[in-house]
C-alpha cells in the first residue's frame, strides 16, 4: 500500500509485467515500420516513462517528439482536452505514432487525431501502455495496446494523482 495525498493505493501491475508489455509493443512496431522512419510522439506528462522504455526496445530508425495535453483533475476526467504544448515540425507525408500512457474515454486521442489530420500525415497510429475498454467511448482504432485494465484509477509508471506517483516503477490502483 502507498499513500498519495488523501488516498490509498494498492499494488496492481508489476514493473516486470509492464516491461514485458512494452517489449511486445516494440516488436510489433519493428515489424510494422521495418521500411519506414516513423515519428513517435509521446503525450506528456504521463508518457515519459513508456517513451523511454519503448525507444530502448524499438530497433528501427525513428524520430521522437512530445506534445503536452491535459484532461484530468484529481481522479476523474474533465472531458475537456486542452493542447498545452504543440509540435513545430513538418509531419506531412510521415507516419506518426502517438504514444500514450493510458487511454480511457478517448477524448485526448480524438483531439490528437484532428490535429494530425490537419498536418496531412501519411499514417496516424496510436499506442498506449494501458487501455480501459469499459471507459473508451470513441470509434478510433488503438493500434498498439500494452495492457488492458478495468476502469479503475491507477498511479505509477508515469501516471499520477495530483502530481504524485509518476516515478513509481510499479502501478497501483485506488484502494476501495
Amino acid at each position: 500500500m502507498i499513500h498519495l495525498h488523501d488516498k490509498t493505493f494498492e499494488p496492481f501491475i508489476s514493473s516486470k509485467e509492464i516491461k514485458f508489455a512494452i517489449k511486445n509493443m516494440a516488436k510489433q512496431m519493428d515489424d510494422d515500420f521495418f521500411d519506414e522512419t516513423p515519428v513517435f510522439i509521446g503525450v506528456l506528462n504521463g508518457a515519459f516513462m513508456i517513451m523511454s522504455d519503448l525507444m530502448k526496445n524499438y530497433r528501427g530508425m525513428c524520430e521522437v517528439s512530445f506534445v503536452k495535453m491535459a484532461s484530468y483533475a484529481g481522479t476523474s476526467t474533465t472531458n475537456e482536452v486542452k493542447e498545452l504544448i504543440g509540435l513545430n515540425q513538418d509531419l506531412e507525408g510521415r507516419t506518426v505514432v502517438v504514444v500514450e500512457d493510458i487511454v480511457d474515454t478517448g477524448n485526448t486521442i480524438e483531439t490528437l487525431k484532428a490535429i494530425f489530420k490537419d498536418k496531412k500525415v501519411k499514417h496516424f497510429k496510436i499506442a498506449t501502455l494501458f487501455f480501459k475498454p469499459e471507459a473508451y467511448k470513441k470509434d478510433i482504432k488503438i493500434d498498439y495496446i500494452g495492457i488492458r485494465i478495468p476502469d479503475k484509477f491507477i498511479v505509477g509508471y508515469g501516471l499520477d494523482y495530483d502530481g504524485l506517483g509518476r516515478n513509481l516503477e510499479d502501478v497501483y490502483q485506488l484502494a476501495e
